[in-house]
């Protein structure tokens, strides 16, 4: 089982701030360590890691991690996808063979910002490298994601949790209909992940997110899901081996085949982990 998106980070209040009083949980170091001994516990042999921070710095040491760890294996690192310095940058990090992936933090953009200009030309060169794009938004921002995915047909993108619906106010509309629209694009894959955190941390129950997991299952089939765990930051609302347990619960109907999609074919298929 490969969990696909987490993250580490050394804490400091000037590069997390967003890490607020009610998260006071995450106010501290998490490296790979401490990841490893939530994976053992819940019967994970692989993971992804996803960037935290949005400088090249962060990407250099994921890659680090990675290469001291034989069971992280592969990385999302950041680039500087609408700088000039996009092609130098990737230039240097083309011999990195963890580096699968890459992301920019676009839920704090202001609206828009997939329709620039400049980022769209960083994610063209991107189709040439063969690194996959983790689109990270809000449910607000799907239609404008749909209009960027269709700008690059021959880029793989992977949507990271399930685009953040609005779990907490018990909504479904118009995230629903918008991930079933972005789900017929088939070079568009997606994390089942982060739920926890868009739900109210103290009363969320299985039962209560089900119904988001069984929508994107629908709208991808288990071909195109991936599992992941959003820790540390799931830790706010869920344990790490409880979430785990609670997809392997949800997706006890699926097939054989259909469950190793989930657990495992798909992050590395996507991601070429076995490269």
């Amino acid at each position: 089982m490969i969990d696909a998106h987490h993250h580490f980070w050394r804490y400091s209040t000037d590069e997390y701030g967003w890490i607020g009083d009610d998260m006071d949980r995450l106010r501290r170091d998490f490296l790979p360590n401490d990841l490893k001994q939530e994976i053992d516990t819940a019967g994970i042999t692989g993971v992804v890691s996803v960037q935290a921070r949005q400088i090249i710095e962060e990407t250099r040491a994921l890659l680090e991690f990675a290469d001291k760890n034989d069971w992280i294996l592969g990385t999302v690192g950041w680039v500087p996808l609408a700088s000039p310095e996009i092609e130098s940058v990737l230039d240097e990090l083309a011999g990195a063979k963890k580096l699968k992936a890459v992301r920019h933090v676009v839920q704090d953009e202001a609206d828009g910002f997939l329709d620039a200009p400049a980022f769209n030309a960083g994610i063209a060169r991107l189709a040439n490298t063969g690194l996959v794009y983790d689109v990270l938004i809000f449910e607000r921002q799907l239609v404008e994601a749909i209009r960027f995915v269709d700008r690059h047909p021959n880029q793989v993108f992977v949507l990271d949790h399930i685009a953040k619906p609005r779990i907490k106010d018990g909504l479904f509309e118009p995230w629903k209909t918008h991930i079933h629209e972005l789900a017929q694009r088939d070079n568009v894959f997606c994390k089942v992940s982060g739920m926890v955190t868009e739900a109210d941390w103290k009363v969320w129950t299985p039962e209560s997110l089900k119904p988001y997991f069984e929508t994107v299952l629908e709208a991808f089939g288990p071909s195109r899901l991936m599992f992941g765990s959003d820790w540390p930051v799931c830790l706010v609302a869920c344990e790490y081996a409880r979430w785990a347990r609670i997809v392997r619960e949800w997706a006890t109907p699926l097939s054989s085949d259909e469950q190793d999609d989930l657990f495992e074919n798909v992050a590395r298929r996507v991601y070429r982990l076995n490269l």
